[in-house]
C-alpha cells in the first residue's frame, strides 16, 4: 500500500481515469459495432461522421492508437462505399 498521501491521490485518480477510458472505449466499440450492421446506405452515412468523432477523440487522448484510428476510419469508408 502507498505510504505518501499524493501516491493515494494518484491510485484514485488512475481508477477514476481507467473506468472513463474503459466506458469511452466500449462506447466506441458499440457505435462502429451499429454502423458496421447497418444495410442502408443513407442511414450509414449519417452515422458515419459521428463515429469518425468518437473515433478522433479517442486518438487525441490516447486511448486507442493513432494509426488504429486511422485504420478503423478508413475501413469504415470503404465499407460505406460498397453498400448500394
Amino acid at each position: 500500500m502507498a505510504n505518501h498521501k499524493s501516491a493515494l491521490k494518484r491510485i484514485r485518480r488512475n481508477e477514476a481515469v481507467r473506468l472513463r477510458n474503459k466506458y469511452q472505449h466500449k462506447t466506441m466499440r458499440n457505435a462502429l459495432r451499429k454502423l458496421r450492421a447497418e444495410e442502408d446506405k443513407k442511414a450509414a452515412e449519417t452515422l458515419f461522421p459521428t463515429v469518425v468523432s468518437m473515433i478522433d477523440k479517442l486518438a487525441k487522448r490516447n486511448i486507442i492508437h493513432s494509426n488504429k484510428a486511422a485504420n478503423l476510419k478508413s475501413k469504415l469508408s470503404k465499407q460505406i462505399a460498397t453498400l448500394a
